[in-house]
């Protein structure tokens, strides 16, 4: 049987809130290549902070 996967912000791969370690480990990608997309989409009109400011907020913790 497949192990259903949960979106969760990680405790142990965190710089803030975890919400970068948690999308990598869902979409089993890099941490490191999520944080560099969101700071340049911060640097891309804002969007960045909201998005991750709105998962921050409604991710739970794993």
């Amino acid at each position: 049987m497949s192990e259903q996967k949960k979106l969760t912000r990680s405790k142990s791969d965190k710089k803030l809130f975890g919400v970068c370690g948690g999308l990598a480990k869902y979409l089993d990608v890099d941490s490191t290549i999520l944080r560099v997309i969101w700071i340049l989409l911060f640097f891309c009109a804002g969007t960045g902070l909201l998005a991750y400011l709105i998962l921050a907020l409604l991710m739970p913790e794993e």
